[in-house]
């Protein structure tokens, strides 16, 4: 084998300027003890945790390159649930950031999550119509719920009723669901429109809906006793309600909304007091569900206002609880903004905390004072603003010290340092940025604007001191001359401008300090809009790409043509000159990017580089290697002279809008439609081209299945999994296949030879140890996947060995249990027609049931033991254990502090 040239490798620091996806939700979380501080949202495919009272990220979440869809806290907040647009849930663990487990559940996004009372089991629904309800402790799925015909809206537990799932659709339709016989059992067809958005209050005693019109629709849920299931009268309610749901639900009424258009979300906080809605305008509407108390008290007194006259006919109508008696509206939030998503949180003080995500990139936290009775105003407690641009950011440029990142957006000029991440400046530049410049002394930047004017900024106050009328239109390029003492810019207005740096005096007059300016030399006209320019390093030529797909070359002293550079298809949007002016590359519309001579104008290569239209090529500095992005979201490295591609780093969520590689060459950052800027360095880990070239290969192979897409099982065509078919469970089924193969090649030797090379990798020791390492190292999420992909032969190899496992290996029942009963179910007729499995089922049955009900005495004695323990330290100590102790040290705490706080406001005022 020859020599290869060697590269260093490229790669990713960080994405930053993204506050909050607009795509999913936002969520209180507690940390360190610290509510309504703290907010979750996701940011493209990480999720970060801001904290709203100093402006700063404190935690991120990270998984792969999917977009993060939607998430949802545990009710002890001691659990993230993240939900991905590839359908899979991940699970971490707050405090130490750390992924718990994952659940392969979905087929497409990730659109609803929730937890239980108690947060020991998680629904999810998807775009893929179906529910999953998944087991957090188990940390695999439960079951799956097929029944809607339009993706999910909505989906969450019952309080009041166990194992009830309440979901709602774009089908129109809401669903009641029982886990344990996984069937729906009630349906409201009511709603002719989506409905966006479901939620229960006060312990389930209303279900709120809202759909595509101005109105939330309110159902009371009643639980269904022997006393009431005769009052039921059979004209109202046909079906007999009392044989399947253990409750009723009526139409109680309808709330209006005072916003405009459908229904966007609906949430309420954790005890299902407040609920809040918006729709498509800027506000967020509060609701009060008052308790039974407050709702009779309400009652009464509507009651002595009416008057009985009148009202005599309507008595028994009047004298029953409405409505207007239990909901109590409160004041309206105002919003700055058109609300993404939002989230609610009661405080012990009645004090109301609403925290939003807007489409502008910003997150801001409100406060509600519920104890004022009336008039009560909304107050702007934090605000996420100033960490990122409101719109994406279409243009970054680096300063000549590598040290300062430009970016300009539709509104603002944002300097950023390169270290840290974070914003030095923000300027406003009233107009669209599409071009940035650093100007030599890093004190200034050029920005020009899609209006045609060119904007001279100063870094140090964050000001515009200077705006040119530069161009008539869009002024889509600005670059620096070779000797640094002037810049070029080209417009949609069909002409190249030539400028130089003069220094002026300032607004004070004489004595004041100079101002940069630009001076107008020259001007190129052309009969097409010029899309880019640039200079060779040499300072001979200019290049000039325009609209009618070519590139001109001029010479730069005289302005005469030289060379005109034809080939593309579509229009040429970028380009770049090498540092020797020897080379000059060119991006199109066309995906392509060609490698032109800049002797004769001849193409060295052609290369088909992207999927879609190319935004930004640019050479790394004194070398002939260069980068380019593209509308297809990826950054690709190639190789001028060798015409070869050599990585491709992680990109975008969406379009890559553009690029900048620093002056020395180490860093790379890129801006797209997904909000972010992406940061890249150069590492001193060399790069093989063939390796780079197998591990795309090898990633382009795992990412399809080789057994499809379906689990198909014969005899089972319905066959519903919680889960999906993975990577995971096609290398678990491989692994297990592996391991019984080389099992029963050792065992026919004897068995005493050296172990083979497997089972030494494993620690085992034999082949019993062996098999249940492979199965306990298989995700518990892919292992049923993994069981089913198993032909019917090696089922039965692994039901032989079961008897002799349960036996010797009794710490592992609970796994040997599960794979027995899903083997059980799956391959149920094959099993029992099967007469020579027959003395290994029923040795099965004998060792798993001796097994199970060693375990369950084992568990019994110890749970009775630590009870009885407790109960003798308790009368020896003369304190209650646990959780009743921990209140009463909080309560005598809150006294102690209190009594303190009196104390100091006495001194106080005897001072």
């Amino acid at each position: 084998m020859g020599l290869t040239k060697q590269y260093l490798a490229y790669k990713p620091v960080s994405s930053f300027n993204i506050i909050a996806s607009a795509r999913a939700n936002i969520s209180f979380v507690t940390i360190s003890n610290a509510t309504g501080r703290y907010v979750v949202v996701a940011a493209a495919e990480k999720v970060l945790v801001w904290d709203l009272r100093i402006g700063e990220k404190v935690a991120e979440f990270c998984r792969d390159k999917q977009e993060v869809t939607f998430l949802r806290t545990s009710p002890d907040q001691r659990h993230l649930a993240v939900g991905y647009s590839d359908g899979l849930v991940e699970l971490f663990i707050v405090e130490t950031k750390q992924s718990v487990c994952s659940f392969a559940s979905h087929r497409s996004a990730v659109s609803a999550l929730n937890f239980d009372l108690l947060g020991l089991k998680l629904v999810s629904g998807g775009l893929d119509n179906d529910l999953v309800v998944s087991d957090v402790v188990e940390q695999s799925g439960r079951c799956r719920l097929t029944g809607h015909t339009a993706p999910i809206t909505q989906c969450c537990f019952m309080q009041r009723f166990q194992d009830v799932v309440v979901s709602s659709s774009k089908d129109t339709q809401i669903k009641f669901w029982n886990i344990e016989t996984q069937c729906c059992f009630k349906t409201i067809v009511d709603h002719r429109t989506e409905v966006w958005g479901i939620v229960l209050m006060r312990n389930d005693d209303f279900l709120v809906c809202g759909t595509a019109d101005t109105q939330l629709s309110v159902y009371k849920i009643t639980p269904i006793t022997d006393a009431t299931v005769p009052v039921v009268v059979a004209s109202e309610q046909p079906e007999s309600e009392s044989t399947v749901s253990p409750f009723r639900c009526t139409a109680a009424g309808s709330i209006q909304r005072a916003g405009h258009g459908r229904t966007i979300n609906l949430v309420a906080d954790a005890n299902g007091q407040v609920l809040g809605c918006h729709g498509t305008d800027r506000q967020i509407e509060l609701f009060l569900f008052c308790s039974q108390e407050e709702s009779m008290k309400k009652l009464t007194k509507r009651m002595k206002k009416l008057d009985t006259n009148k009202q005599s006919a309507e008595e028994p109508a009047s004298r029953q609880l409405a409505l207007t008696d239990e909901i109590k509206r409160l004041t309206s939030i105002p919003t700055p903004e058109k609300v993404k998503s939002f989230d609610l949180l009661l405080g012990s003080r009645n004090e109301l905390r609403i925290c939003c995500t807007f489409v502008k990139n910003f997150v801001q936290l409100f406060s509600l004072d519920l104890n004022v009775k009336k008039d009560a105003e909304p107050e702007t407690l934090y605000a996420l603003q100033k960490q990122g641009h409101p719109s994406e950011a279409r243009t970054v440029a680096f300063s000549s010290d590598s040290l300062a990142i430009a970016s300009g957006s539709a509104e603002s000029l944002k300097l950023w340092s390169r270290a840290s991440q974070t914003v030095l400046r923000t300027v406003d530049t009233g107009g669209y940025v599409v071009s940035t410049c650093f100007v030599p002394g890093d004190r200034h930047v050029l920005v020009g604007l899609k209006t045609g004017q060119l904007l001279v900024v100063d870094v140090v106050p964050g000001e515009v001191i200077e705006c040119i009328e530069a161009h008539e239109k869009e002024l889509w390029s600005i670059v620096l001359t070779p000797d640094k003492h002037g810049c070029v810019s080209g417009g949609g207005d069909t002409t190249v401008k030539f400028w130089s740096f003069e220094l002026i005096a300032g607004s004070g007059g004489q004595d004041a300090a100079k101002v940069l300016s630009l001076l107008h030399k020259n001007t190129l006209k052309l009969e097409e809009t010029v899309l880019s320019v640039r200079i060779s390093q040499n300072g001979k030529y200019i290049a000039v790409a325009l609209l009618d797909t070519t590139v001109k070359i001029f010479f730069m002293d005289s302005l005469k043509f030289y060379l005109s550079l034809y080939g593309h298809k579509l229009p040429v949007v970028t380009m770049d000159i090498s540092y020797d002016s020897t080379l000059i590359i060119t991006g199109s519309a066309d995906r392509t990017i060609k490698i032109w001579g800049m002797d004769f104008g001849d193409c060295h290569r052609s290369l088909l580089a992207h999927d879609n239209t190319v935004t930004a090529v640019q050479f790394i500095p004194n070398t002939h290697m260069f980068f380019s992005c593209a509308k297809d979201g990826k950054l690709k490295q190639w190789d001028a002279d060798s015409f070869q591609k050599i990585i491709t780093l992680p990109g975008h969520l969406g379009e890559a809008h553009a690029l900048a590689i620093s002056p020395n060459g180490k860093y790379v950052v890129s801006c797209g439609s997904d909000r972010t800027l992406r940061l890249f360095h150069r590492t001193e880990e060399p790069l093989v081209l063939q390796d780079v070239q197998e591990e795309e290969r090898e990633e382009l192979e795992n990412a399809t299945l080789a057994t499809g897409e379906e689990s198909t099982v014969p005899g089972l065509p319905g066959l519903k999994l919680p889960s999906k078919k993975t990577i995971g469970s096609e290398k678990g089924a491989e692994n297990i296949l592996e391991c019984l193969e080389v099992s029963k090649q050792y065992e026919e030797e004897g068995g005493k030879g050296p172990l083979p090379p497997l089972m030494f990798a494993y620690s085992a020791t034999n082949t019993d140890d062996f098999l249940l390492t492979v199965l306990s190292r298989i995700r518990a999420s892919d292992l049923e996947e993994s069981l089913l992909l198993l032909p019917f032969n090696a089922v039965c190899e692994l039901l032989e060995r079961v008897p002799k496992l349960t036996t010797e290996r009794k710490d592992q029942t609970e796994l040997i249990c599960k794979v027995v009963l899903f083997l059980f179910r799956v391959h149920q007729k094959p099993i029992v027609n099967n007469q020579v499995l027959l003395p290994v089922i029923q040795n099965i049955v004998q060792t798993l049931q001796a097994a199970v009900g060693e375990l369950r005495d084992m568990v019994g004695t110890n749970f009775h033991a630590a009870q009885m323990l407790q109960r003798e330290l308790e009368e020896n100590d003369g304190c209650v254990l646990f959780r009743d102790a921990t209140k009463q040290r909080i309560q005598r705490d809150r006294r102690r502090k209190r009594r303190e706080a009196s104390k100091r406001k006495l001194l106080q005022i005897v001072k």
